[in-house]
């Protein structure tokens, strides 16, 4: 399992190329410790859609290059298979480059409450995070399986198990 919001804030760590081209566009998004004020870079890029969009062509190829050295060395190891999880998949054409896509949904409202409680942001911070990412539709027609993450705890279980199952059987793309 790869997780993209822990890759990224990996690659902004202290001493990191990363964090010092982020803070070199973005003056001001220090702590006194010398780490990345997530929450001050949060509320400018997410104010700001070219703030946002600046951010990401700085972060978006770092992430990549993390991500991928981590699946080479999955692969090398003669992992079976790897899950990358990760928001903008879609947004940023990323499933291209995969052997499948699970898209996982649920309502708006679910989420800006799932978000808000996780991260103990305000509502509108959460919707804001929410709107700069694709709507669920055009995420599902890229999707090879999607999981609907409402209701029950069994009944998620249920169809993770029937995708674990598919991707187990052998299972691929367009086949």
């Amino acid at each position: 399992m790869i997780d993209a919001d822990q890759v990224a804030r990996e690659v902004v760590e202290p001493g990191t190329q990363g964090l010092a081209e982020v803070t070199a566009r973005f003056p001001g998004v220090l702590t006194p410790r010398g780490e990345l004020d997530r929450k001050a870079l949060a509320a400018r890029v997410f104010a700001d859609a070219q703030e946002r969009a600046a951010l990401n062509a700085i972060l978006h190829p770092l992430i990549g290059r993390e991500v991928r050295a981590r699946l080479d060395r999955l692969a090398a190891r003669g992992q079976p298979f790897a899950l990358y999880e990760a928001a903008l998949i879609v947004e940023n054409g990323l499933q291209h480059g995969l052997d499948g896509l699970i898209v996982v949904t649920a309502p708006v409202e679910e989420q800006v409450h799932r978000l808000a409680a996780r991260d103990g942001m305000p509502e509108a911070e959460a919707r804001a995070r929410i709107a700069a990412q694709l709507p669920a539709h055009e995420k599902l027609k890229a999707a090879d399986f999607v999981i609907e993450n409402t209701g029950a705890p069994e009944l998620l279980r249920a169809q993770v198990a029937r995708v674990h199952d598919a991707i187990r059987g052998g299972w691929t793309r367009g086949g």
